[in-house]
């Protein structure tokens, strides 16, 4: 080895022990969804979700092993990511570098696509049909279950992706430009070895709008795959596990789900949607939270902050001693409104009140006041 390229390789440092997830987060999948194995990141593919490192990078270079262990699996490595879900979603804001096995399309490939997904923005080189889907220019991906070598260059918003050993895909003037790097859960287990990074010299002060949101402290408490942490009385079956959302179908009348865990001081996220076209209902009347039902905490919306059936909305709930705060889609609600009945504790619970219209639920986030 030469000097220089001892030299190199001191300057990067692993991304991953190679013992445990020290220095990531799990947004939105199971506990068990990504494990360490045989000194590998194991992910099972299901829920859908992502695991992200504790921290942001802006300039860096990336290094990864990875392999699907079953033909035409489907997976990513994001960059400049942010720290929680996007609304109605299982994935992030973020710059996304396909891990993909033998699949092809008319818009995608599976030789290291690199695209931004919701609400990112990048400008391809060598995208197609006025997208902003930067394709690779040589096929040089290994099938399952061999390994490939990803080496992705991030700097000032420009991006390149080699694939086993070759540059094959670039991007440009992309934003976020600060932000996380994640490793995706979707569908078919995948393994990645030998993470690393160097971080390269930033000389520009970034605008706040390229960088990515604060991670503000928010965890899991629906696992995607079960119903583990939460527990039923009555007609429970109208409630459905699919995947990354929680459904319910609307018939039953008395239908509970309530959480094993009881909240003191915090702060509630969830995202909801009616699946029924023109038909919505009051939301307000399916979640309870410290014992009191949430048409009482918020006794009015504003018809403007709710977007109509079929289209995802996100409920943010602070709830601090006797006093709540909340926002619709970012659209206010109420602020430290007094709501004396509220318990010193209790459980996030969700009701079927046979209303008919069928309600799906997703990314039940908490993060605590205390």
């Amino acid at each position: 080895m030469t000097g220089g390229t001892q030299a190199a390789d001191e300057a990067f440092q692993p991304l991953f022990n190679g013992r445990d997830l020290s220095g990531w987060v799990n947004i939105n999948c199971a506990p068990g969804t990504f494990s360490v194995t045989n000194g590998m990141i194991h992910c099972t593919g299901f829920p859908t979700g992502i695991l992200r490192t504790e921290r942001m990078y802006q300039n860096f270079v990336l290094e990864a092993d990875w392999r699907h262990l079953k033909p035409k699996g489907n997976s990513g490595i994001y960059v400049w990511a942010d720290p929680i879900p996007a609304v109605g979603q299982p994935f992030v804001r973020a710059v996304e570098v396909q891990v993909l096995d033998g699949l092809e399309g008319d818009w995608f490939t599976s030789d290291g696509d690199v695209f931004p997904i919701h609400g990112a923005k990048m400008v391809p080189e060598n995208g197609r049909r006025g997208g902003d889907r930067a394709f690779p220019t040589e096929k040089r991906m290994k099938p399952s279950p061999e390994w490939n070598h990803y080496r992705v260059e991030c700097v000032d918003g420009d991006l390149s992706l080699a694939v086993n050993g070759k540059v094959v895909t670039r991007g440009h003037r992309a934003t976020p430009r600060k932000g996380y790097i994640g490793l995706e859960s979707e569908g078919s287990p995948a393994e990645f070895k030998n993470l690393r990074i160097q971080e390269l010299p930033v000389t520009v002060t970034l605008d706040p709008v390229d960088i990515a949101v604060p991670p503000e402290g928010f965890r899991p408490i629906y696992s995607g795959v079960d119903l583990t942490g939460w527990q039923s009385s009555g007609e429970s079956g109208h409630w459905a596990v699919r995947d990354w959302t929680l459904a319910c179908d609307g018939t039953g009348t008395a239908g509970v789900l309530s959480t094993v865990e009881r909240f003191s001081d915090a702060e509630h996220l969830v995202d909801f949607r009616w699946s029924e076209k023109g038909k919505v209902g009051d939301w307000r009347k399916r979640m309870d939270f410290r014992g009191v039902n949430l048409a009482t905490m918020l006794p009015a919306i504003p018809p403007a902050a709710e977007h109509p059936a079929g289209q995802w909305n996100r409920l943010r709930l602070k709830i601090r001693g006797n006093t709540v705060s909340a926002t619709l889609n970012s659209t206010p609600i109420v602020t430290d409104l007094r709501v004396p009945t509220l318990a010193p504790t209790g459980p996030w619970v969700l009701h079927s009140i046979g209303d008919g219209l069928p309600l799906e639920m997703a990314n039940f986030l908490v993060k605590s006041l205390d």
